[in-house]
């Protein structure tokens, strides 16, 4: 079999607050690299402290990719991403960079290394449909029908998630196969990916770690502003004026969806901060989940297998 001869690129995943972009950061400063985000809620401009996007002062370290691509009203699909990041790792790739794909968001990695499934379209006929369900009995028990069609989606889908659950009733009713069926059938991407990859993944092997590192994460987020960033994007006429703004994509983000309904009133702040934090806690759970499933991935506690995790990386840039 011949030799791979493709450049390289290192794929960096792990749970928030795990210390991904201070790796990245580091990695790219030392191998000459350039970092493409791979996180789904920092294409979202203005979301900022709360999704711990790096600062003007990180961003000016190195070349980063794919923040702040979309306002917050507007959306971003998987299949945006993977079209756009291709595009990213290649200018990279022609100006002799080393490709750091960074971040959390399995979705986005699967799409641009992986491929897609080719699964029906959006319908707005069947959307229209499901949301005028919604309104009458409620996204719980639209929840609770995808649980009797597909229960391993509904599993992974949270009862509150009504974008996913739309959309998962969507390609049912469309196709009559359920969303987990085509996610099987993986399509191959159009063309093979540019680099041989390093897939790394870094998370504490002690899960109460994670949990403080996530709670002292958002204390810090709260005195950084976080409650200001979000009066500011609820400013935003677009935001203000949408009619179900939690229903945004980037209002999902965690920490945005709680600090939105305190600021409406509806959470005290002491019941804000708890279910932001669950929130988070949840969705690192989401992310290690993920991360079991992954082949050919190496996991390392960033702290207690540090020279580990180096010597890894350093091997496989030597290679080169």
């Amino acid at each position: 079999m011949p030799a791979d001869r493709r450049p390289l690129a290192i794929a960096l995943m792990g749970p928030t607050a795990s210390g991904k972009t201070a790796l990245a950061l580091d990695w790219a400063e030392r191998f000459g690299g350039e970092i493409v985000s791979v996180d789904s809620a920092l294409v979202y401009r203005g979301l900022d402290i709360g999704a711990a996007k790096p600062t003007a002062e990180e961003q000016a370290r190195a070349r980063h990719h794919l923040i702040d691509v979309r306002d917050p009203w507007q959306t971003y699909s998987a299949a945006d991403f993977a079209r756009d990041a291709r595009v990213a790792v290649e200018g990279i790739l022609s100006r002799g960079g080393l490709p750091i794909l960074a971040g959390g968001t399995g979705l986005y990695f699967r799409a641009l290394l992986q491929g897609l499934s080719p699964m029906p379209e959006a319908d707005p006929g069947v959307r229209a449909q499901l949301e005028a369900e919604a309104a009458e009995r409620g996204w719980g028990a639209l929840h609770a029908e995808l649980g009797r069609i597909d229960p391993v989606a509904a599993a992974r889908i949270h009862a509150t998630d009504p974008q996913r659950i739309q959309r998962a009733l969507e390609v049912h009713r469309l196709s009559g196969r359920t969303l987990t069926d085509w996610q099987r059938d993986v399509r191959p991407a159009a063309e093979r990916f540019p680099c041989r990859v390093l897939k790394i993944a870094v998370a504490p092997m002690d899960r109460a770690v994670l949990h403080a590192r996530i709670e002292r994460r958002f204390e810090a987020m709260l005195r950084a502003g976080f409650l200001d960033e979000m009066r500011g994007l609820r400013a935003l006429a677009p935001l203000r004026d949408h009619p179900v703004p939690l229903d945004l994509p980037a209002m999902r983000a965690v920490g945005y969806r709680q600090a939105w309904e305190h600021l409406d009133g509806a959470l005290s702040t002491a019941e804000f901060r708890d279910r932001a934090i669950f929130a988070t806690r949840q969705l690192a759970k989401r992310q290690l989940t993920w991360l079991r499933g992954e082949l050919d991935l190496r996991s390392f506690d960033p702290e207690r297998q540090a020279d580990s995790l180096r010597d890894a990386v350093h091997a496989f840039i030597g290679r080169g």
